[in-house]
């Protein structure tokens, strides 16, 4: 009992109990403090796991849109090349000497260039049907076949190309015109018809022309034929002065032969003149 109520025993055994009750303190502060090490090491590997298992998928999405980038620009340049050419295709026709139709497969005209609108003598043919356009045109083959134009290009619409031809053309003006014409068939890479391309050159002068050396040749055997007679008839009356003693008949045989001569001066002459001015519009032409 002593002990118990001894000032120095009660502060010891305060003080024991003080410092087990801070030691007790200090090992749960340490217990806790270890699970909270633990537990941040916990979610920092978890996600450090997540960031590299989504690091190959933000990969593979950022290379998809710079490939979806490219196509898309690789498409613009595409665009603008085909226009570019298409421009350029289209400015080549359009000063083409020789004439250019577009002939859709129902059979109207889709473009014209300005040298298939002088030959055909048409404004703007745009439009204009087959039957219109070409209404009483005719063709010749090389092989010789012939018939209505209308028909000839009807048939290439649905697929049969003749070989180049020559057709006689008629404009509203009443010219007549002879047409050189080559049909080309318009596919497209699906085979899908886009109609056909009409190519057509205006031979009239050298028709012209042709008809002209014809016409000249024919000129140039009928006048052979009478040089011929002519020095015959000369000739014939020449053996006959020579064995005639009359000197009436010699003279009658003698203005015979002049005659005979000047007529055939005249003839030759006048056929010289001709061939010099078919050599003048030859050269024209």
């Amino acid at each position: 009992m002593k002990l118990l109520t001894n000032p120095i025993f009660i502060r010891m055994a305060a003080a024991f109990l003080i410092g087990t009750a801070a030691f007790v303190a200090g090992v749960l502060a340490l217990r806790i403090l270890r699970r909270r090490m633990l537990s941040d090491d916990d979610l920092t590997g978890n996600s450090t796991g997540q960031e590299n298992t989504f690091y190959p998928y933000s990969v593979v999405i950022q290379q998809l849109k710079q490939q979806k980038f490219e196509l898309q620009n690789e498409q613009q340049t595409q665009r603008r090349r085909a226009k570019t050419s298409e421009q350029i295709t289209s400015a080549v026709i359009a000063n083409l000497p020789c004439g250019v139709l577009f002939i859709a497969p129902n059979g109207l005209i889709k473009q014209a260039n300005a040298a298939a609108r002088r030959i055909l003598g048409f404004a703007s043919p745009l439009g204009l049907g087959l039957d219109e356009l070409f209404r009483d045109a005719t063709y010749v083959a090389d092989s010789g076949e012939s018939g209505r134009t209308v028909e000839l290009l009807k048939d290439s619409l649905r697929g049969q190309l003749p070989p180049p031809f020559e057709s006689r053309y008629n404009t509203v003006h009443g010219e007549e015109r002879s047409l050189r014409v080559a049909l080309i068939s318009l596919n497209a890479p699906s085979a899908e018809g886009y109609g056909i391309a009409a190519v057509i050159t205006d031979d009239s002068s050298s028709a012209d022309s042709r008809r002209a050396q014809l016409l000249h040749s024919e000129i140039s055997s009928e006048m052979a034929l009478e040089l011929r007679g002519s020095l015959a008839t000369i000739r014939e009356s020449a053996q006959q002065m020579c064995t005639s003693a009359d000197q009436q008949s010699r003279v009658h045989l003698a203005t015979d032969i002049s005659a005979e001569a000047q007529r055939l001066e005249s003839r030759v002459g006048g056929f010289l003149a001709g061939k010099a001015q078919f050599k003048a519009s030859a050269a024209g032409a």
